[in-house]
């Protein structure tokens, strides 16, 4: 049996509830996709079916607060298919409306990335088309993680060669 007293606080109780999860939608973050570019590849070793690389990614924060990274998880695909993956577990912190950098260690297999490029050599342009994609993890209370893709291409033909 609920007494009348309960009865009556349960309005107020879903009244108090409503105001909550409304002051929750507008005080949350409103973050968006941060920006990553690729500003550099160095060559750590490997053999001919899995290479060791350390990859450069510029992340751009369009957000008026600081993003506390916590990780990211990056993907490379060429042709729709995954050549090179790897993971960063270094914490930082991308200012507002700033740039920081970070290093993956990515594994890549450039045989898989070869055959690819000889079966699309009818398509082929000049430009092999790319994309980038993952997650930033972030360190935020109702935030944890932002995911990203970028596409792009690069030149076959390298600088000055048609």
């Amino acid at each position: 049996m609920v007494s009348a007293a309960a009865r009556q606080c349960n309005p107020w109780l879903a009244l108090a509830m409503c105001g909550l999860l409304g002051a929750c939608s507008v005080f949350g973050p409103k973050l968006e996709r941060p920006d990553l570019s690729v500003v550099g590849i160095e060559m750590l070793g490997g053999n001919l079916f899995q290479q060791n690389l350390r990859l450069t990614l510029k992340i751009h924060n369009p957000n008026e607060r600081a993003l506390p990274v916590s990780g990211l998880h990056a993907d490379l695909q060429i042709g729709g298919e995954t050549i090179a993956t790897g993971d960063s577990s270094r914490a930082f912190v991308v200012p507002a409306n700033g740039d920081a950098e970070c290093e993956v260690l990515i594994s890549a297999n450039a045989a898989l990335g070869l055959l690819k490029l000889a079966n699309q050599r009818d398509k082929l342009t000049g430009a092999v088309e790319y994309d980038l994609s993952g997650v930033v993890n972030i360190d935020l209370p109702l935030l944890r993680s932002l995911p990203f893709h970028q596409h792009g291409s690069f030149s076959l033909t390298g600088p000055g060669r048609s």
